[in-house]
């Protein structure tokens, strides 16, 4: 089982949600899961520009370290997305990672997979980005399993929100084992996947690759 953590801030050691998200991984591992962590703030990823070419092909056209990062999204079975807030969002460099995925949304590439969201912020309102992670996971055909959040501004909440990390990463795991359902999850996939299967059919003739794994999945 393999669970990839990836830190959206560009404060690389002095990260406040690099915390959280070892936390989180600690949780992940002591319950049996290998753990990876990615900070994207190291990594080249060019913006999208809505080319299509990956709807048609399955493959950026960019030559970037998108692909390898993508690739372990891919190959694990839980995913923790962590950013600090910025201006009521997650970072640019995060947003740019997510953007780049618009294949795995329209072929629910997640399918299967769980996930969890991390924030940090100056306030309690890390709950705005902690929601925005959750539901671009469940957009991605996963299941959110929680979230957690800390604003290290006020005394003591760092250390309380570390021992909830440290615990969402072990239900991260359990809900993998246990293939958990979240009923009103389940609600929302059958919708989006209703909506891109109307959206890949009406455009078969160009996105080929996304047509071709709808049949494969046997969602056509």
């Amino acid at each position: 089982m393999k669970v990839l953590g990836i830190n959206g801030s560009p404060r690389g050691s002095k990260s406040q949600t690099l915390i959280l998200v070892e936390a989180v991984l600690d949780g992940a591992k002591a319950s049996g899961a290998e753990v990876e962590l990615v900070d994207v703030c190291q990594l080249k990823i060019n913006y999208c520009n809505a080319c299509g070419v990956c709807f048609a092909k399955g493959k950026c056209i960019h030559e970037d370290d998108f692909e390898d990062i993508y690739r372990k999204i891919l190959d694990s079975d839980g995913l923790v997305l962590a950013s600090p807030v910025y201006f009521r969002s997650v970072t640019a460099q995060l947003k740019t990672l997510i953007d780049r995925m618009a294949d795995a949304i329209h072929c629910q590439l997640l399918t299967g997979k769980y996930g969890c969201a991390v924030a940090t912020a100056g306030s309690p309102n890390y709950v705005e980005v902690t929601d925005y992670l959750n539901r671009i996971i469940i957009g991605f055909g996963a299941s959110a399993v929680g979230s957690v959040g800390a604003a290290p501004s006020i005394p003591g909440d760092m250390e309380a929100k570390k021992k909830d990390a440290f615990m969402l990463g072990k239900t991260l795991v359990d809900a993998i084992k246990t293939k958990r359902v979240y009923p009103e999850q389940e609600v929302i996939h059958k919708e989006t996947r209703n909506r891109f299967k109307s959206l890949v059919g009406m455009n078969k003739d160009i996105w080929t690759h996304e047509y071709e794994h709808w049949k494969k999945m046997g969602w056509l």
